[in-house]
């Protein structure tokens, strides 16, 4: 029984030290018009590795996304958003 509480503490000990590092990055999209732009850029971040959350906003035009630091970066999904038709740059502090 001990071998096995020390085996299982072992199991989550390395599931929790071994997470990936996440940020979230807000971007503002230019030219979203309706709910098919938000589907449209939603699979174009599928396709970005480490692309964790997505969370589109039409009526504000940003995007909000949570990706692991280390598979990605804000600029590779800025790119990913405006090769799909809707130009995006990062929000600055405050806007």
């Amino acid at each position: 029984m001990r071998k096995w509480t020390l085996a299982l503490m072992a199991v989550i000990w390395a599931g929790t030290t071994g997470a990936a590092p996440t940020e979230t990055v807000v971007l503002q999209a230019a030219n979203m018009t309706c709910p098919t732009c938000s589907i449209t850029i939603e699979k174009a971040l599928e396709k970005v590795p480490g692309v964790a959350d997505t969370a589109v906003d039409t009526k504000a035009g940003t995007v909000t996304v949570t990706f692991d630091s280390e598979r990605t970066s804000a600029s590779d999904i800025a790119r990913a958003i405006t090769e799909a038709g809707f130009l995006a740059k990062a929000r600055t502090n405050g806007g």
